[in-house]
């Protein structure tokens, strides 16, 4: 049996969502880069030494700018997932869910940049919450593909 894909005429409110993402991946480049100037720290070096940071504010502030674009890295990739393939059956809600995601990591970026580990939980239980939505939304979306297929 063949699967043909054809997307809801509202994808394109997903991939707004999803491209919205890169944008924040910018502001975090900047974000590093602004404190990053500002501790004095040359690269290749990667963070602040924990006696570093312990002794020197823009030091620990380059840290936190740092942690903040890892951990952004690190949750961008299965928040796209998510996001393209729940719009594939749910598309409005897959976008609101994505913006709502993409809003709560920049403000994640900057709370997490400028007022350190406890800035940053605002935007850390919006977007957990709107991410984990969007991973039950594909998940529905992949059985009812999968159902489809073995009908």
């Amino acid at each position: 049996m063949t699967l043909i894909l054809q997307v809801p005429n509202e994808y394109g409110y997903v991939l707004v969502a999803a491209s919205s993402s890169l944008l924040v991946n910018v502001l975090h480049f900047f974000l590093s880069a602004k404190a990053r100037r500002a501790s004095g720290l040359k690269y290749p070096i990667p963070y602040a030494s924990e006696e570093q940071a312990a002794k020197d504010p823009k030091a620990y502030s380059f840290n936190c700018a740092q942690r903040a674009h890892g951990n952004f890295v690190e949750n961008q990739t299965p928040f796209l997932a998510g996001l393209l393939i729940a719009g594939l059956h749910y598309p409005t809600a897959a976008a609101s869910l994505g913006a709502a995601w993409v809003a709560a990591r920049a403000a994640y970026a900057v709370g997490y940049a400028k007022r350190g580990p406890q800035g940053r939980l605002g935007g850390f239980f919006v977007a957990s919450l709107s991410d984990l939505a969007l991973k039950g939304l594909a998940l529905w979306t992949s059985v009812q593909f999968a159902m489809a297929a073995s009908a």
